[in-house]
């Protein structure tokens, strides 16, 4: 008896939530709209043409070679 109105209560808000998520959504479905693009249109003008930049200095030339000197390696010795 000491709980004889806590469970009617506990189990008629069980039965609304059950019975609340029962519901469906509505869902309407709308046609697919299908796009075709058109023929391309006319070709646009051609951009200008950008200013040339100014030549490089000129190098200085080198210097012409002095002596010249050929360090080879002596042939290594027979045995």
């Amino acid at each position: 008896m000491k709980y004889s109105i806590i469970y009617p209560a506990t189990l008629m808000a069980l039965a609304a939530l059950t019975l609340s998520a029962c519901d469906r959504p509505t869902v309407v479905t709308t046609p697919a709209v299908i796009t075709v693009p058109g023929p391309a249109g006319p070709t646009g003008a051609t951009g200008a043409t950008g200013d040339t930049g100014s030549a490089g200095a000129q190098g200085q030339r080198g210097s012409t070679g002095g002596d010249t000197v050929v360090i080879m390696p002596a042939a290594p010795a027979s045995r």
